[in-house]
């Protein structure tokens, strides 16, 4: 019994194992890596649901009062971070874990062009984990070679044409690819910005806009930032009003009416972050349904104490206690 309460204490309040489940964050982070997350750097929450202890059963309907304790670190620009994926319908700390990078801290101001993130006007450059498609042409008569390119560290996604191909890989073995003979050109693989992606798109956030490779420049909501709504921008705003603040909307026209008064205008409650995967053309993340309220951060990510290779069905013995640098 002592050590069934010891545990589930050092969860609740200091650390929490979590398993990558997808190809999300690499090359970063692996399919089948196992981390070590640290409640304390950020602060742990006290509990939010009355539930069985190791699982993910919840008393339905009851919702605890919860505070954050205090941590010795803010979240900080590139952390890589475990949230609860907020447009969960579950009560916060029943819904499921994600991981991803935080490029975007509250106040800051993002866009998105041509696949490039720009951060406050500088543009944010790529770690060497982070892998997005690039088209690859070869000179005439040649193929790129499956193997040769799993070898490399990329993955080949399909052939355009008899000369062109997509491949899903990082800068650095886009630059050492381009030098190979067989190669003609190596560029990355950019949507135009006409292309609308988000056409039929269930999140609201992301249905005003129309790719993952074009962001218009928006500022990450700060608390105590008060914002202009608009037919327009609704869209940026409308989980924060409504899902992650609790608060109820109607429409009449250009007004807005909150909580039964007309305004058009809105005070935000919490900070906010905007975070993206680093494998960009394989992770649904910010870019699609918006930003991660500050109550739904769940820990940062500090060690791989596991890793499993379930192609070759052996571990990674080369990552194990390996630390997550940000």
């Amino acid at each position: 019994m002592f050590a069934a309460v010891a545990a589930l204490i050092i969860r609740t309040f200091f650390f929490e194992a979590y398993r990558i489940p997808t190809p999300s964050m690499e090359k970063t982070l692996l399919t089948g890596d196992f981390l070590i997350v640290s409640k304390i750097n950020y602060g742990p929450r006290t509990p939010m649901v009355l539930g069985v202890p190791f699982t993910n059963i919840h008393l339905p309907g009851v919702v605890l009062p919860w505070t954050r304790l205090p941590g010795f670190e803010e979240v900080e620009r590139n952390d890589i971070v475990v949230f609860n994926y907020p447009i969960d319908l579950a009560p916060i700390a029943a819904k499921t874990n994600y991981i991803k990078r935080a490029v975007g801290m509250p106040g800051d101001s993002l866009m998105i062009d041509d696949t490039d993130l720009y951060v406050n006007g500088e543009k944010a450059e790529p770690f060497p984990g982070i892998q997005q498609t690039y088209t690859v042409k070869v000179r005439d008569r040649v193929r790129l070679s499956p193997a040769k390119v799993k070898a490399a560290g990329a993955q080949l996604y399909r052939q355009q044409g008899n000369n062109g191909y997509r491949v899903n890989m990082t800068k650095q073995v886009a630059q050492k690819m381009s030098q190979w003979p067989e190669v003609k050109n190596v560029e990355p693989f950019v949507l135009p910005d006409d292309f609308n992606e988000f056409r039929q798109s269930t999140f609201s956030f992301s249905s005003g806009f129309t790719n993952h490779h074009h962001l218009p420049s928006l500022q990450v909501p700060s608390a105590g930032d008060t914002v202009t709504l608009t037919p327009e921008n609704y869209h940026i705003y409308e989980n924060i009003i409504t899902r992650y603040e609790r608060n109820d909307v109607e429409r009449n026209g250009e007004q807005f009416i909150i909580n039964g008064e007309e305004t058009n205008t809105y005070t935000i409650q919490q900070d906010y972050y905007f975070m993206m995967g680093d494998n960009r053309d394989n992770s649904e993340d910010s870019r699609f349904w918006g930003f991660v309220p500050q109550s739904h951060i769940v820990g940062k990510a500090g060690m791989i104490y596991f890793s499993w290779d379930s192609e070759r069905w052996l571990p990674r013995f080369g990552r194990l206690l390996d630390v997550i640098h940000d």
